[in-house]
């Protein structure tokens, strides 16, 4: 019998991209979360989709920690930090820039009592094309990651810091004019563990998001009785509903859809891309908002029940009919309709409130000493 463990649901803060922190905190309790991932990244990146920062990380001191860990406290909200660029390709330029950035977040995380506090630091890891373009490529993109994050991981363990990898495989993250959309190392389970192999720290983990294995015609529940427990830190709360296309059945559900010259394509009467994300023939969503999806939630709550994950379950909300509407009212019901629809399968049922959380505990005020922002020049 599988035993709820009482997890938060917290709010990745994205969706939320023009609210101030402030507002973000009185949101997130509106909508009944438990907790906050903020997204920090660079304000001077070069992504443009589902970004925000919710965080002055430019010369982030002891005091201002204290003070992010009061203002948390006093809401009854607890809180990660994370920023999801590309950290071993792309411009070598922006890599290096994402590359520090991460390292400035994992310090922050540190002043926030790291591990203590369960503050981790979210990113992607990204995918070097220019390897991948060679032979054995995606040997060479392992060994590329074991090269940049191996100094990243150890820094982190110093610090008492975990860094928790997300499995989107950025399908759309490059022009549709390109065969491949596996541009995220960590997109598939067979990554994750060679990745762990490779550097067998406890600093690094992972974020699962079940979606992304929907379209990949991968069940979620079989992936996570292959998972580590140890190393999934936290659940991305999205779904996916398969599109049942013309496109699916010309391009088929195993490649993504390619893009021809627009005149061929009308002649022979075929579908291409109208964006560079529409390439696999889904669409995501919110469990429990606006209609069915292709994702058994009971099975798999029960299967991560089982294996005892005890972690935030995230809602991360890029639904078309609520985030992507552009109005903040539809983004809310969302956020509360979604964690209503999460409840009894996560909270034990009170006689008087229903289905609810049981706090657990406050942050502690870290005894920690300023340290100053390192970059990778300085680590490697």
């Amino acid at each position: 019998m599988s035993i709820k463990q009482n997890n938060p649901i917290w709010v990745m803060s994205s969706a939320y991209d023009r609210l101030s922190l402030d507002e973000l905190i009185q949101t997130a309790k509106q909508v009944g979360a438990q907790g906050l991932d903020l997204c920090v990244f660079r304000k001077d990146g070069t992504r443009e989709d589902h970004t925000a920062t919710h965080l002055e990380y430019e010369n982030f001191t002891v005091e201002d920690g204290k003070k992010l860990i009061d203002k948390f406290n006093q809401s009854e909200l607890t809180l990660s930090l994370g920023a999801f660029e590309n950290m071993i390709g792309g411009d070598p330029e922006q890599r290096v820039k994402n590359q520090n950035h991460l390292l400035r977040l994992i310090r922050i995380a540190h002043l926030l009592g790291g591990d203590t506090n369960d503050v981790k630091v979210g990113t992607f890891v990204g995918y070097n094309h220019d390897l991948g373009n060679e032979i054995d490529g995606f040997q060479k993109n392992l060994d590329e990651y074991k090269r940049v994050f191996e100094p990243i991981v150890k820094y982190a363990e110093s610090l008492g810091v975990t860094i928790v990898y997300e499995n989107c495989p950025m399908e759309g993250w490059r022009s549709s004019r390109y065969t491949s959309t596996y541009n995220n190392l960590p997109g598939v389970l067979a990554a994750r563990k060679l990745m762990y192999a490779m550097v067998p720290s406890v600093a690094h983990g992972e974020i699962y998001d079940p979606s992304h294995d929907i379209w990949q015609n991968t069940n979620p529940v079989d992936v996570i009785k292959q998972t580590d427990i140890d190393r999934l830190k936290r659940i991305h709360v999205k779904t996916t509903r398969n599109l049942n296309t013309k496109a699916r059945v010309e391009w088929g559900g195993m490649y993504a859809m390619q893009t021809v010259e627009e005149s061929l394509a009308r002649k022979a009467g075929v579908d291409i891309p109208a964006h560079d994300w529409d390439r696999h023939h889904y669409e995501a969503m919110l469990p429990g908002f606006g209609g069915t999806d292709n994702m058994d939630w009971n099975g798999f709550v029960s299967a991560l029940q089982e294996k005892g994950f005890d972690g935030p379950f995230e809602i991360e909300n890029e639904a078309k009919n609520s985030k992507d509407t552009g109005n903040i009212s539809a983004t809310n019901q969302g956020f509360s309709t979604c964690i209503n629809f999460l409840a009894p399968l996560l909270w034990d049922l009170d006689a008087e409130k229903g289905y609810v959380y049981k706090k657990t505990k406050e942050l502690v005020e870290p005894s920690v000493k300023d340290i100053p922002e390192t970059t990778m020049d300085q680590l490697t």
